[in-house]
């Protein structure tokens, strides 16, 4: 009997183990259908994100390649082909030589416009948005919601629709077709975003440490400067960031609130394609083009990575 019940025990391990050895060989064929599988999902992925990255990057491509030639070989070859003597000559051209209407200086006088603008109208809009959003998030009023709100409203507001009430406006305050005037319009329509930036930031931050330098007998802007804006550089790089690439890249307030004197770069780059004496160049075109988008281009290249960080750092839920 003793050794029947062995061969029996001995029958059901081996069984057992026959079994375990199918179950294993099963999920080991799984496992590597479902690493085939992903591997191919990944191939797909990354061949999409080629592609449309190609057909992103193409036109600048495109412009690259052209703003070398000359304007004959433009016109008897194809855009797409290289340069076959590669030269600055358009760029030169574009940037100081170039027709922009009734003139002949470039884009250069423009460029330096632009600066003019930008420079100024991103401060401004930066500290407004600072101080508005401090305020919202760690000094609540009775109605600071519905304020909120409001000034939030501003931010889906169409261009078009504030056009004439800004243009009176300025024209009451006596700065129409001034470039004080056309600051004053980028830091009135952009606040409404730095705020919404930093209030969503500040919210973010422990209100103890305001609490806690309210004891300590520190007032409002003693809070700020020494605790608040310290905690601020990722905000304040997205702020910047985007109201740099908002208001060069702006062409209606431009061409509407600017006078002849400090039309922004945009505005001339239209004029520029638009003014030609003889033939098209389209060479010159292409590099005024990339000439007057390079600082967009410099700011996203070296300093992309903060945009995003800070992005994630001001992703918090507001209260």
């Amino acid at each position: 009997m003793k050794q029947s019940y062995n061969l029996n025990i001995n029958a059901d391990a081996t069984k057992n183990l026959s079994l375990l050895d199918s179950v294993k060989n099963k999920a080991n064929r799984y496992l590597q259908q479902r690493s085939i599988l992903q591997h191919l999902l990944r191939i797909v992925l990354y061949v999409i994100l080629l592609t449309m990255a190609f057909i992103y990057l193409a036109p600048l491509l495109v412009m690259v390649m052209n703003s070398l030639k000359d304007v004959e070989e433009i016109r008897n070859g194809s855009l797409l082909a290289l340069p076959q003597d590669p030269s600055l000559a358009a760029w030169s051209k574009a940037w100081g030589s170039a027709c922009t209407g009734s003139t002949c200086e470039g884009i250069a006088p423009f460029f330096i416009n632009s600066f003019k603008i930008v420079l100024p109208a991103v401060a401004i809009s930066t500290i407004l948005g600072a101080l508005n959003g401090y305020v919202l998030s760690m000094w609540r009023f009775k109605g600071s919601d519905l304020f909120f709100g409001l000034l939030l409203f501003g931010c889906f507001i169409p261009f078009q629709v504030v056009l004439i009430p800004m243009a009176m406006t300025l024209g009451w305050l006596g700065l129409a077709s001034s470039a004080s005037g056309l600051i004053l319009v980028h830091v009135i329509y952009g606040m409404a975003f730095t705020t919404l930036f930093f209030r969503n930031y500040y919210v973010g931050l422990p209100r103890e440490l305001v609490s806690a330098a309210k004891i300590d007998g520190a007032g409002f802007f003693l809070i700020f400067w020494r605790i608040i804006l310290p905690l601020s550089p990722p905000i304040i790089v997205v702020t910047v960031i985007w109201q740099f690439t908002q208001i060069w890249n702006d062409f209606l307030f431009g061409v509407v609130f600017s006078g002849a004197d400090n039309l922004p770069v945009t505005v001339a780059l239209n004029n520029l394609v638009n003014t030609s004496f003889g033939g098209k160049e389209y060479n010159v075109d292409m590099a005024a083009a990339l000439l007057a988008a390079l600082p967009t281009i410099v700011v996203y290249v070296f300093a992309g990575k903060y945009f995003v960080r800070g992005l994630s750092a001001g992703a918090v839920k507001g209260a």
